[in-house]
């Protein structure tokens, strides 16, 4: 058994709960939802995350790996479009989203603007 790309996962070592971004052999590559720093679990080391831990990832995503700049009304709205098709489930708009947000915020770095 594998678990898809966008899964919900739970990983049992440490009860973190993760997003399935990737399998190779034995081990899953997994992330934080809302984003963050991958990282590899044995497969044997993952469940799948209940239906309420689901909601409450979505209820508290965790913070995106890159910061909002304080004034810049893009960042949010951009994020929000990321949250958003992470949670459709739908990878590619999810995956576009999140490439938007990183896009937009090496803008920030190239213009010396920072949070």
């Amino acid at each position: 058994m594998t678990y898809r790309n966008g899964a919900f996962v739970v990983d049992t070592r440490e009860g973190r709960m993760a997003q399935v971004i990737g399998s190779e052999g034995h081990r899953v590559q997994v992330r934080q939802p809302g984003g963050g720093l991958e990282w590899e679990v044995p497969f044997s080391s993952l469940r799948l995350a209940t239906s309420a831990e689901r909601a409450a990832a979505r209820a508290n995503p965790e913070p995106p790996a890159r910061p909002a700049i304080a004034d810049c009304p893009e960042c949010p709205a951009l994020k929000a479009a990321w949250w958003e098709a992470t949670i459709e489930g739908d990878p590619f708009k999810a995956g576009d989203a999140l490439v938007a947000v990183r896009r937009h915020w090496r803008s920030h770095m190239s213009e010396g603007t920072r949070a």
